[in-house]
Parts: structure tokens; C-alpha cells; sequence
């Protein structure tokens, strides 16, 4: 394996499940449910298989593993130097597990980590004004440097202003394609991608290879909703990718911010009916930290490091999401009663390590 490069073991039958048409994230699911590991599915005898897989399906996929040379698939992606999360990597992101039907595979270069659930995207036009632009840098800027990894999609416009500024700001950022990752759209970006690699990662589901598309682009999108604690809009016209970036980020259950531009603009057209929608209204990044709870995460961090959860509150910890989950929802999950589950919530909020939203729902602090 190439120096750098990440590749689980069992990568090559999740890379020939994602090249099987008609095995989608639905059907996968099922096969691992039946099955338990991504490798006894692929092997597994077709009398079994036909149990789970409709006819059309289970002929589709033995043509492909009759056919699909894993082992030199592998040996390909890493001579590029690329990395692979699935859906079993520790390195997978945790936000993104969360989603409905999470992408199986993750190509990419750079580095995952831990600390990217502390998270937020930032989109916005590729045709931005000067203040859009100003705005985008500073913002990431200033996240970078409260240590939050700013997520966007590099394009021209406030994507790239949005990696400046978290490069600035010396903080991590992560670039979403909806290309290759070995495929930089656009080829003036390289050198900004190559940049993102060193202290972040680019990241893409479609294979090394793949030429960028427009067909592409909106389905990304839903990996950058889908990996971050929120969603910044920062100038979108009414007809705007961003805003697909948005309706993920809602269906996700995640938070939706924009910044508000002139009345007149149309490059805030966009941006201002999400606001009038319901959208919050940010104009900093302090803004952003406090809606979403994250402006005190070191000293939370610090004050688990002084009072470290017991083993009751570790259990309930791990059914705490970073949406608002009522405290009924949230005793159920863990199989505690709603007494003992409150207890334990009000120690938690002590260390710093979930955060009360109101009405009694709970959300996580910190990571």
C-alpha cells in the first residue's frame, strides 16, 4: 500500500456492491442485516442471497462478482494515493452514519477525523459579490480558528472562499466533489485542493475516475448536509445548488443558517426567502456557535476532562444526537427509565456534554 493511503480490508466488496446496479443503500442494508459482515455477503451462495434479493437484482450482482477484479481495483486507487472509508471504518464520518441511506463508500485524500463532527457547511453562489465573498472568508476564518472543520463543496465563488478562509484561519476543512477525487472541478482549484489535503481532506462517493458532471453536483450535496452540524448559506439567487444543500440539511434534521445580503441583490434573493422561511439569521461566526450550541465546546471539553462520565452516563451519552431529541425519546432508545434518564441528563449537562434546546429536548455539546 501506497505511503498515506487508507484502504480497509474488506473495501474491495463494498467498492463491487456500489458498481452493482440495483444494489443501492437500501438493498445493501438488508444484505447486512441477514448476512452481518460486508464479506459474507459478497461470498455468500446464491440460494442464500435469493432470500434477500429480488431475481433482476441477485443476476445483476453475480455478473458483477463473476466479473469485478477487487484486488486490482484496490491497487489502482491506492497507486493514486487516494484513501477509502466505508460504511465499517472508524474514520466513516459520525454525522454522516446518522443520515437516511449514508453513502456505503468515502474516496479521499487527506485525513478523517473525530473532531470534524464538530462541524459546519458553508455554501452559497458561484456568481457571490465582493461582500459575499468577504463574508465567506471571515466567517470560516473565525470558525477555523474556534477549531470547527468547515465543510463546502469547491466551487468557484463562496466555496472556495469559505476553504480560504478556514485555511487562514489554520483550522481543517474538508472539500466535497462531485467528481473523482484524482478529477478537481474546478482546474483552477488544484493548487486550493492540494491545500485542503494537507490540513483536511477532499472527499467524494463517486469512484477515481469519474469525470465531473452536472448530474453530479446535486447529490453531493447531500454529503456535505449530511456531514455537519449545520448548514450556513452565505448569497444564493432563488435558483441555487445551495439551497439543494439546504433541503438535505432539513431533511436531516440538521440546522439551516443564512447570512442576509441587500434586499435588492439578486445574489440574496435566494438567502433571504430561507430567512422569511424560517431559516436563522447569522451574521458572524459567534452567531453560529451559539445556535448551535457550540460556543462554549472547549470549556465543556475541559470539564469532562475534570468530571469524567460514569458508566451510565456513557450509555446514555451514546443515545443523545446532535438534533433535539425529547428526553421520552431519548429514555427508550436506551432502555432506561424516564426518571433515572433525567438523573443522568442533568449530570450530563453539568460536565458540558449535552445541552438542553428547551422543551425538554437534549442535544450533544460535544463530541
Amino acid at each position: 500500500m501506497s505511503q498515506g493511503s487508507i484502504i480497509p480490508p474488506t473495501a474491495k466488496y463494498w467498492i463491487g456492491f456500489q458498481q452493482t446496479k440495483r444494489i443501492g443503500p437500501v438493498r445493501l442494508q438488508r444484505l447486512l442485516e441477514h448476512f452481518t459482515t460486508i464479506d459474507a455477503a459478497w461470498h455468500a451462495p446464491v440460494a442464500d442471497l435469493r432470500s434477500v434479493l429480488d431475481e433482476t437484482s441477485l443476476d445483476r450482482f453475480v455478473a458483477v462478482r463473476r466479473e469485478f477484479d477487487g484486488d486490482a481495483e484496490i491497487e489502482r486507487i491506492d497507486r493514486l494515493g487516494i484513501s477509502i472509508s466505508t460504511l465499517d471504518s472508524a474514520t466513516y464520518p459520525a454525522l454522516l452514519r446518522e443520515i437516511p441511506n449514508p453513502p456505503s463508500v468515502l474516496y479521499y485524500k487527506g485525513t478523517l477525523v473525530a473532531e470534524d463532527a464538530r462541524s459546519v457547511g458553508i455554501v452559497g453562489s458561484r456568481n457571490c459579490t465582493p461582500y459575499g465573498r468577504q463574508m465567506a472568508q471571515t466567517i470560516s476564518r473565525d470558525l477555523a480558528a474556534a477549531e470547527i472543520t468547515v465543510i463546502s463543496g469547491l466551487a468557484l465563488g463562496i466555496d472556495g472562499q469559505a476553504h480560504r478562509g478556514a485555511l487562514e484561519g489554520g483550522g481543517r476543512t474538508i472539500a466535497v466533489l462531485g467528481s473523482g477525487v484524482d478529477q478537481i472541478y474546478p482546474g483552477s482549484h488544484r493548487e486550493l485542493a492540494e491545500r485542503i489535503a494537507e490540513s483536511g481532506a477532499i472527499v467524494s462517493d463517486y469512484p477515481p475516475g469519474t469525470k465531473p458532471d452536472a448530474r453530479n453536483f446535486p447529490p453531493r450535496n447531500r454529503i456535505i448536509a449530511g456531514m455537519t452540524r449545520g448548514t450556513v448559506v452565505i448569497e444564493a439567487p432563488i435558483r441555487s445548488g445551495a439551497l439543494i444543500t439546504v433541503e438535505f440539511a432539513l431533511d436531516y434534521g440538521r440546522d439551516v443558517m443564512c447570512v442576509p445580503g441587500h434586499a435588492n441583490s439578486d445574489a440574496s434573493a435566494g438567502t433571504l426567502r430561507a430567512i422569511r422561511d424560517g431559516a436563522r439569521m447569522v451574521t458572524s461566526a459567534r452567531d453560529i456557535l451559539e445556535d448551535l450550541g457550540m460556543a462554549t465546546v472547549m470549556t465543556g471539553e475541559s470539564m469532562q476532562q475534570s468530571f469524567p462520565m460514569t458508566d451510565d452516563e456513557r450509555h446514555l451519552y451514546k443515545y443523545v444526537r446532535w438534533e433535539p431529541m425529547h428526553i421520552d425519546e431519548i429514555a427508550v432508545s436506551a432502555g432506561i427509565p424516564a426518571h433515572i434518564c433525567s438523573g443522568l441528563l442533568v449530570l450530563l449537562e453539568l460536565k458540558g456534554a449535552v445541552r438542553d434546546a428547551g422543551g425538554q429536548h437534549f442535544v450533544r455539546a460535544t463530541t
